[in-house]
Parts: structure tokens; C-alpha cells; sequence
């Protein structure tokens, strides 16, 4: 099929409040993941020219709202990509929470609707709904909380909320509402994704795979009267050469043993995320098989639930495999690597001048100090300046 192809793209990093580690797997290399290092990632974030950064959203994590909110007074320009979540939140209070922190933050606000498919976190939480009930719950929660957003009083009386007199007194800066992501691999979750939100994401499955997935979700959107975007999650390992990053792959789960792999593989194996199952399927906890496609590697998958694959290479191979999603219909990546600060300069200074970009990357086209990027040559001479592209 088709796919309506952009030219330009948004580029997203990740905030790691459930953790962060030079070695995953292991508490070697760990490192404490707390507001101040956090608030380091982001400004690097920002200043580095990403588009924003997602805050993931759970009982492993800080809470993303809180974290958030701390950390939009100290950025400029960056986005928070924030978790509302059905079936824990009224759909009127998360209308209020998003309208405030889109507000303060100057619209700079995008809103991920989390469903959740760990059915033993979520009976922590409160919830033991089966997983087509959540999509329920899901889709009404989207009817009441997008109209409230869009400044209409809401009375709805439903299959799981009932609302009166539901009205924001505040509106949100960025109108009707900030922009929904979602992601969900079901079918419920397509059916929900095709006729409420804006832009759907799936993690980083080979490009065969996210192509079918890209064309089932416009198809649904189509049928709905609607259109909407793509957006992938994805890790990545880049350095200068092809081999060195491998070689940072194979060095990243050096200290994890099999004992570990097959427990987190069993505490994946009893969600009810068709995400998930997909993710595990691409290795199967077999070390051996982790190279799903070419310079996609599910290595990260292994031990962490979620996105768990990583585009390994040097940067133009891994800017090429970043074009071919594109192609297909991608406009947004979410990308991250360990540990987080590093690699989001890393990735910021060898990939992010290759892309086409809709978003500019602050300084780029100015001098510091007299000269070029780069540390003063023998503290007499300024280093020449080099292309992106240069090897």
C-alpha cells in the first residue's frame, strides 16, 4: 500500500526515571536517577535541538506529571510527552491537569495515552478490567476528557463514567488540546487508536513489520473519517564506526546473566500487551538472535519491558535506517540510549544534523567563543570547521 511519506520529522529523546545504567541487567555502572541528574538530561535535550522528551509512566518510575512540571521552568524550547491514564484518572481532573501544565509550560505539552497491559501492576493500581474493557474505558475517557479540553460542558452518562456539569474554567495554550499520542498493537487498541487520537506509535519492529502496522492503522483512520500520524520508539547505539558500535551493544549487557533474561522474560510472558508478546518474539530471550533486521538489534529487550530494540551503527547507516521508517510513514522517533546524558549528546552531535528536521537545532549557526565547535587548539588556534557529513 501507499503511505503518504513526510519529508521533515520530529526527533523526541527520553527522560529514564525508572532508572539508568552504563550495563543493563546489572547494578554495576547504575547511576541514582534523581532531579538533578534528570533536570541534566533534559537541558542537554534542549539545548541539543530535540523536539521534546517522553516520560515514561508506571509503577517502576517517578511520577511523570511531578517530574514534569519540576523540570519545564528549567528548559526552553523542550516538549514533555506526559502519560494520562483511563481508568486511574477521572477524565475531567486530567482534562484540568493537562490544560494547567500546558499553560505554565507555554504549549509545550503532548499528552500519551497509556491504556497499561500489566494485569498485576494494574491490580496494584486498582484496575482489573480485561484488556478489551480498558480499550472501553480508554475510548470513553477520550470522548469526555477531548471535549472538556475543547471548552464544552459535558454531561455523559456511560458504560464507565458518568459526568455532570464537566467544564474547564482554564483552557489549555495550545488549542482544541495538546496532541494525543497512543500506542497499541491489538486490534482493540487500532479500533480505539483510528477513531481518537493523532499521532500512533509503535516500537521499533523491522520496517516490514511496522509498514503493515502503518497501513492497518491509516486504513482503520480512513474507514473513521480520520488521518492520522506515525511515530516509533526506538533505542539507539551510534559511534563513529559500524564495528565500535556493536561493539558498545555487545559491551551494554556484558554483566547480564541467563538467570536474570529469564526472569524478566517470564514477568513479560503473563502481560496481556500484544506490544509486549511482539517485542518478545523478536529474540525470544535467545542471545543468539538479536540482530531482528538489518542494524536492529533487540538486545534491550531482553531485560526491559517496552521498546526494546536499538539501531546500531555508524552515523550515516543509522540516519539511513531512521530515512527508511520514514519512508514508510514515520514522523516522530523517540529515541534514548544508555546512559541516557551521554547518549543523548552523542546521538544530538553524529545523527541529528543528518535528518531532515522540523525542528532546529539551537546554535548550530552561530559562533562560540571566535570560532567553531570545539576545544581551542594548543590555546592559540581555533579548530577548523567540518561538515556533518565529514568521516
Amino acid at each position: 500500500m501507499s503511505t503518504a511519506e513526510p519529508q521533515r520529522i520530529k526527533v523526541l529523546w527520553f527522560l529514564p526515571t525508572h532508572g539508568d545504567s552504563r550495563y543493563l541487567g546489572t547494578s554495576e555502572g547504575g547511576r541514582a536517577v534523581d532531579l538533578p541528574y534528570l533536570s541534566q538530561v533534559a537541558r542537554a535535550a534542549d539545548q541539543l535541538g530535540y523536539y521534546g522528551v517522553l516520560l515514561p509512566t508506571g509503577r517502576s518510575c517517578e511520577d511523570s506529571w511531578v517530574t514534569a512540571s519540576a523540570l519545564v521552568p528549567l528548559t526552553e524550547r523542550l516538549r514533555f510527552l506526559v502519560a494520562v491514564r483511563p481508568g486511574l484518572q477521572s477524565p475531567t481532573l486530567a482534562a484540568r491537569m493537562t490544560a494547567t501544565l500546558d499553560r505554565f509550560s507555554g504549549g509545550r505539552l503532548l499528552i500519551n495515552v497509556v491504556t497499561g497491559g500489566d494485569p498485576v501492576e494494574n491490580g496494584g493500581d486498582g484496575i482489573f478490567q480485561s484488556h478489551a474493557e480498558r480499550y472501553e474505558i480508554t475510548e470513553e475517557f477520550l470522548h469526555i476528557y477531548k471535549a472538556v479540553l475543547s471548552g464544552e460542558t459535558v454531561e455523559h452518562e456511560g458504560k464507565h463514567f458518568r459526568i455532570s456539569d464537566g467544564r474547564l474554567l482554564f483552557p489549555p495554550h495550545q488549542t482544541p488540546h495538546p496532541p494525543l499520542y497512543f500506542g497499541g498493537s491489538s486490534d482493540a487498541g487500532i479500533d480505539v487508536a483510528s477513531r481518537t487520537i493523532d499521532k500512533y506509535l509503535t516500537w521499533g519492529e523491522p520496517p516490514e513489520a511496522v509498514e503493515r502496522k502503518v497501513d492497518t492503522v491509516r486504513e482503520a483512520a480512513a474507514k473513521a473519517g480520520r488521518e492520522v500520524t506515525f511515530g516509533i520508539r526506538l533505542h539507539v547505539i551510534v559511534r563513529d564506526t559500524t564495528q565500535k558500535a556493536w561493539a558498545a551493544a555487545d559491551e551494554l549487557i556484558s554483566r547480564l546473566d541467563d538467570a536474570t533474561i529469564a526472569s524478566a522474560q517470564q514477568i513479560f510472558a503473563r502481560m496481556d500487551s500484544v506490544g509486549q508478546s511482539r517485542m518478545s518474539a523478536l529474540h525470544k530471550g535467545d542471545r543468539s538472535r538479536l540482530e531482528v533486521s538489518p542494524n536492529l538489534w533487540a538486545g534491550v529487550g531482553l531485560v526491559r519491558g517496552g521498546a526494546g530494540t536499538a539501531l546500531v551503527g555508524d552515523p550515516d547507516t543509522v540516519a539511513e535506517r531512521m530515512d527508511a521508517y520514514r519512508r514508510l510513514g514515520i514522523d516522530t522517533f523517540i529515541m534514548s540510549g544508555y546512559p541516557h546524558l551521554e547518549e543523548a549528546y552523542t546521538f544530538g552531535e553524529l545523527v541529528l544534523p543528518r535528518l531532515p528536521l522540523d525542528h532546529a537545532i539551537p546554535g548550530r549557526d552561530q559562533s562560540v567563543n571566535t570560532g567553531p565547535f570545539g576545544e581551542t587548539i594548543a590555546g592559540s588556534e581555533r579548530p577548523a570547521a567540518r561538515s556533518a557529513s565529514a568521516s
